[in-house]
């Protein structure tokens, strides 16, 4: 159990809660995580923040995202045969390609890692 010690604040009692900052930045997975879990899931958010691991949460979420999404990017570009060379013949459709694959990645990831 964690010794709380409070600032007085008119007539509240106040509890001092520091939250303790990841020493890597969190990405872009992470911050979603983090979000998902202030609007869908506060009693969880909040539970993590008071015990501390938060930021290591978030950050293990961010990393098993990361590589999924890395894994899943190589799978579908070699599956709809997007290659360098595409990239220099027709760059349009390169860049249409591949953010259409970006798109259904992220719907991926977020069903399966973020919201879970």
């Amino acid at each position: 159990m964690m010794n709380l010690t409070y600032t007085k604040s008119g007539d509240y009692f106040i509890p001092n809660i520091t939250i303790k900052e990841a020493a890597k930045p969190i990405g872009r997975f992470g911050r979603m995580r983090r979000k998902y879990l202030q609007e869908e899931n506060p009693i969880l958010y909040n539970d993590l923040i008071l015990t501390e691991k938060l930021f290591p949460h978030l950050l293990e979420i961010d990393e098993i995202a990361q590589r999924r999404f890395d894994v899943l990017m190589e799978q579908m570009k070699a599956q709809r045969n997007i290659t360098e060379e595409l990239k220099r013949e027709n760059s349009m459709l390169w860049v249409g390609e591949m953010n259409n694959i970006r798109a259904c990645i992220d719907e991926i990831i977020m069903r399966e890692i973020i919201c879970e």
